[in-house]
């Protein structure tokens, strides 16, 4: 390390009497010494550089900022204070190399950059080979059009719960950006349905098209978003207010049971028997909906099941069914054999999967 000695004689000298010319050719020197051997030097080594590198950047123009950038990004093993430093500044041409790039940078400060930094910014860090829950977070949360896309195309970015739903939320009406979404292999269905219910025909078409992979899985997602579609306009139409105030009330003083539920069902009252279902089985109030105004009334008899309903009040649940129209005497025979063969454990297992998944609509496999 005696050139490395003799250059930090040199910088003491020029941070003290020397100019910005001096200053960066200081830095040019440091930089192939520290290119040189990096794959060599201890952490103690590369500590002692991060300092001297810290020390001379502030007082280096932002043209050597950005080549040093650029210089440095590569390297595995990189200054991680300087590395900080450079991904922070202002100046993108800075910054941007070691936000693609740099392996130094850890995710608290990838998304402290995101949170505080420019659009220009935050598509650098939607580049980089891997990105963390908590970064990719950020970058939805803030990124404008182009940062989405970046994002939702990268194969490395992981995706939170809160990720997929905020993305998915602002892909309304981006056909564009609904189908990078939906060629996500990890996008779990409950979202792939949201997605597909506020899609546009075009787009449903164009995800049915490209996944060839899982083409079944999608137009069976396509089938139900659109029974979720029908639900959802079921409940525009519905005032569940005074229905959930009536039942949370029975809930309380103990009378929410068997009893209540077929007293709803008889006398056709669709809310509140949707309600006291939701609560008796501890599911949301939109999977009872959706389970209402969906094709297969397996789900109804999995929720039946695992509440202990009897066939009598879970064949009058059925009958309210798609606004009134039940299902057939067919089916209902058919409904009457599976009731009778399914394990209250089973079912509740089902449910218990469903919550932990957290799908909307449990299905019997």
């Amino acid at each position: 390390m005696s050139t490395y000695a003799a250059l930090l004689a040199e910088l003491d000298g020029a941070l003290t009497t020397g100019g910005s010319i001096r200053h960066t050719t200081i830095l040019q020197k440091l930089a192939t010494l520290f290119e040189l051997g990096a794959d060599n030097y201890s952490d103690d080594q590369i500590a002692v550089f991060d300092d001297v590198f810290v020390r001379l950047v502030s007082h280096i123009e932002t043209s050597a900022r950005a080549t040093l950038s650029e210089r440095l990004a590569p390297i595995l093993r990189a200054p991680p204070a300087l590395s900080r430093v450079l991904a922070s500044d202002d100046d993108i041409d800075v910054a941007e190399p070691v936000l693609r790039l740099g392996a130094r940078l850890g995710g608290a400060t990838l998304a402290e950059v995101a949170r505080t930094k420019s659009q220009a910014h935050l598509l650098a860090i939607s580049l980089r080979d891997y990105l963390d829950r908590s970064v990719t977070d950020v970058l939805i949360d803030r990124g404008d059009r182009e940062v989405l896309l970046s994002t939702a195309r990268n194969p490395g970015a992981q995706f939170s719960d809160f990720g997929f739903s905020t993305i998915i939320a602002r892909a309304k009406g981006d056909d564009e950006l609904a189908a990078c979404i939906g060629a996500r292999k990890e996008l779990p269905r409950r979202h792939l349905l949201k997605l597909l219910a506020q899609a546009s025909d075009t787009a449903r078409r164009n995800l049915e098209r490209d996944d060839e992979v899982a083409s079944g899985a999608v137009k069976a997602a396509v089938a139900e978003a659109t029974t979720s579609i029908q639900a959802m306009t079921n409940r525009a139409a519905r005032t569940y207010d005074a229905a959930e105030a009536r039942v949370d009330a029975m809930q309380a003083a103990g009378e929410l049971d068997e009893a209540a539920i077929a007293t709803f069902a008889k006398a056709h009252q669709a809310e509140e028997a949707t309600v006291a279902i939701a609560r008796l089985c501890n599911m949301p109030l939109e999977a009872i909906e959706t389970a209402m105004a969906g094709d297969r009334p397996e789900t109804i008899l999995i929720l039946g099941k695992a509440a202990g309903l009897t066939w009598a009040t879970v064949k009058s649940v059925l009958a309210l069914r798609r606004n009134g129209q039940g299902v057939s005497p067919q089916t209902l025979e058919s409904c009457l054999g599976t009731y009778s063969r399914m394990k209250p454990a089973t079912a509740r297992q089902v449910l218990d999967f469903q919550r932990k998944r957290g799908l909307q609509q449990p299905h019997i496999v």
